[in-house]
């Protein structure tokens, strides 16, 4: 029997790598036929060009749409190489880089959940290179796949490593909103500490975390000492230069408030919606680490920090990846539901545009336009109860 089955197993991961590759061929095919315009990645570049002309990297408007920069200056230092590449040039490397993260963050999702087998890899990331999330990311030539390895690179790792919290601080330090994952750690070392346990492996990871981000915020400041004060001391507390809070696209609670108040301004309702979220979402990671249940904890903290970001557009929510894999591993329901939710592309089948018409929106379009802070708010219950469960059978 072993002698028949090895040949069995060794053609698995060739034919899952062929299909991966095929899938992922019609994907570029595809991505090309729409015409994407890769129009974040144009600001990028205009960021990096802005960098190196000592310009002022916060007045920038750029591209037909007369996008601003919204990110920390470390980011732009990041961009400045895409200035040494023409338009169709980076473009493609921005495509083929998207998609070898794509796996990279598969591959990470699944040892999370320990089923990192070569052609598994290869067969979620087929499938999951269609999820609206990831089609827009590499769309728009955004960097959500980068944020999301740069996490991931660190959490599936042992916590004293050398290297622990540096993938989470250098996220941060790119784009806020991994810093959550730091205040997670922070507060399960913390509580374990309290509890009279070794918390000292979390209070490590979440201090690397924090100089990390120091090192890479500090270093944009010595090369953009202007840009850092602009940054730091008004542009982060802007964040109506993102876009427009009711935008189909924010998939935060405050963009699911907007549209269903009606009004661009859901001010104390969000406030107090995300101040419950993200201290029951918080809660329930940190519940999770201190179970064991890492793969549950670092999702459930992903999940909390979209839902309580003032934006979250929908290809921010590349972490349904993880998503679906986690919940694939107690039962297929759930985890198909989901995958169908962030295939579906339904949150575009409502009415939107530049007439602002998503604050008209009513019924069955305002349940489509939530679709992705209703299945995370699912998916953070379905944690707490098996986390429940399980803590009553212990």
């Amino acid at each position: 029997m072993t002698v028949i089955a090895l040949p069995r197993v060794r053609r698995r991961a060739p034919v899952a790598l062929g299909a991966c590759l095929l899938s992922f061929a019609v994907f570029w095919w595809a991505q090309r036929a729409a015409h994407v315009s890769m129009i974040d990645l144009m600001v990028y570049r205009a960021e990096g060009e802005t960098v190196r002309a000592g310009g002022d990297l916060y007045a920038l408007r750029t591209t037909e749409a007369h996008l601003p920069t919204t990110y920390p200056p470390f980011a732009a230092l990041l961009f400045t190489p895409l200035t040494l590449l023409d338009t169709s040039t980076m473009r493609t490397v921005a495509t083929a880089g998207n998609l070898a993260l794509l796996v990279v963050f598969v591959a990470f999702s699944l040892r999370l959940v320990d089923h990192a087998r070569v052609e598994g890899v290869w067969w979620a990331s087929a499938v999951a290179v269609w999820c609206e999330p990831v089609w827009t990311t590499v769309r728009y030539g955004q960097i959500n796949l980068l944020l999301g390895v740069l996490v991931l690179w660190d959490l599936t790792r042992r916590p004293w490593h050398r290297w622990a919290g540096v993938g989470i601080g250098l996220a941060a330090a790119i784009k806020l909103t991994p810093a959550l994952f730091a205040v997670f750690l922070l507060v399960t070392g913390v509580v374990a500490r309290a509890r009279q346990g070794p918390g000292g492996p979390w209070l490590r990871h979440a201090r690397g975390a924090a100089v990390a981000f120091a090192g890479a915020t500090l270093l944009a400041a010595s090369v953009l000492p202007y840009d850092s004060w602009h940054f730091w001391g008004r542009m982060v507390f802007e964040t109506g230069r993102v876009g427009l809070v009711e935008d189909t696209a924010n998939q935060s609670l405050r963009g699911v408030l907007a549209r269903l108040l009606h009004t661009a301004r859901p001010g104390l309702w969000w406030i107090a919606s995300a101040a419950v979220a993200g201290s029951l979402g918080l809660a329930l990671a940190v519940a999770a680490e201190l179970r064991g249940r890492r793969a549950y904890a670092v999702a459930a903290c992903a999940v909390t920090a979209l839902l309580i970001s003032p934006v979250s557009w929908s290809h921010h929510w590349v972490w349904c990846v993880p998503m679906v894999l986690i919940l694939g591993t107690r039962g297929r329901a759930a985890a198909v539901g989901t995958a169908l939710v962030f295939c579906s592309y339904a949150l575009w089948w409502v009415p939107h545009g530049p007439r602002r018409l998503e604050l008209h929106q009513t019924g069955a379009q305002l349940t489509l336009s939530a679709l992705y802070e209703g299945a995370g708010l699912v998916f953070l219950t379905l944690i707490g109860v098996r986390l429940w469960r399980t803590n009553r059978t212990v």
